[in-house]
């Protein structure tokens, strides 16, 4: 494991990441979701795909980097660069797992590939609306008390900062970014994911022009029981991409 000092906008964060196969010459970044970390990616891919350098970032604010203010996606994908100035690395594959998802399409990296990615905002069930509408009420007339029986699972127990980022980044609309993306894409889904449905994974390859998807029995997580052959997708799309230059 080794760390960066990376400066951004006037506060400065240590940044924690590990590289894997550092003789390799062409680089995977991969990027976390939101309450994970590195360790957790490296346990899925970090026997596979052993043609290229692995770089494995730990977002600001996860495993053992440090954000000492509220972010949104767009200052995370910019630290993630500064970083890769500072390590010489390059983006030519970006491999995102839900929050890290939007971080990777920012990159406009040579491949993407998307994991159960985030940045489908999708209709919210009557009772999750209900609650909203309630907690609004009750914060009205200052009984904040009640926040954490209202607040989502994976905002509770968050520094200040960290909730801020929460609410900054939970809502964001990626459609435009999706739809934007110009390189080649690889989408990858589980068909059982309540966390981001199936049905945000077939939107996200719908908007980007050149992507293809792949379905996987599993939850959001999936990409654990099914690493060696998510590997084996990117290793087929990578070789795709650079037939087409």
């Amino acid at each position: 494991m080794a760390r960066k000092t990376i400066h951004y906008k006037g506060h400065t964060f240590d940044v924690s990441y590990e590289i894997c196969n550092p003789k390799e010459h062409v680089d995977i970044i991969i990027l976390h979701g939101w309450g994970s970390n590195k360790a957790l990616m490296k346990r899925a891919f970090g026997e596979l795909l052993e043609g290229f350098r692995h770089i494995y970032i730990d977002l600001p604010g996860f495993g053992n980097s440090t954000a000492p203010v509220a972010l949104r996606s767009e200052d995370y994908a910019r630290i993630v660069e500064l970083l890769l100035i500072e390590i010489n690395g390059r983006k030519d594959i970006a491999l995102g797992h839900s929050f890290g998802g939007k971080v990777a399409t920012l990159l406009e990296p040579e491949l993407l590939v998307l994991l159960s990615s985030a940045g489908i905002v999708m209709p919210k069930p009557i009772k999750i609306k209900a609650k909203i509408a309630l907690y609004k009420t009750l914060k009205l007339f200052g009984l904040t008390k009640f926040r954490d029986y209202f607040v989502a699972d994976d905002a509770k127990k968050l520094s200040r900062q960290m909730y801020d980022t929460f609410k900054n980044v939970v809502n964001e609309d990626f459609s435009e970014v999706f739809s934007s993306f110009s390189n080649k894409a690889l989408v990858c889904w589980g068909d059982k994911d309540t966390a981001t449905p199936l049905a945000a994974g077939e939107k996200i390859a719908s908007l980007i022009q050149d992507s293809k998807f792949v379905v996987y029995q599993g939850d959001h997580y999936f990409f654990m029981q099914h690493a060696k052959s998510v590997a084996n997708e990117i290793e087929q799309s990578f070789l795709e991409s650079l037939e087409k230059k």
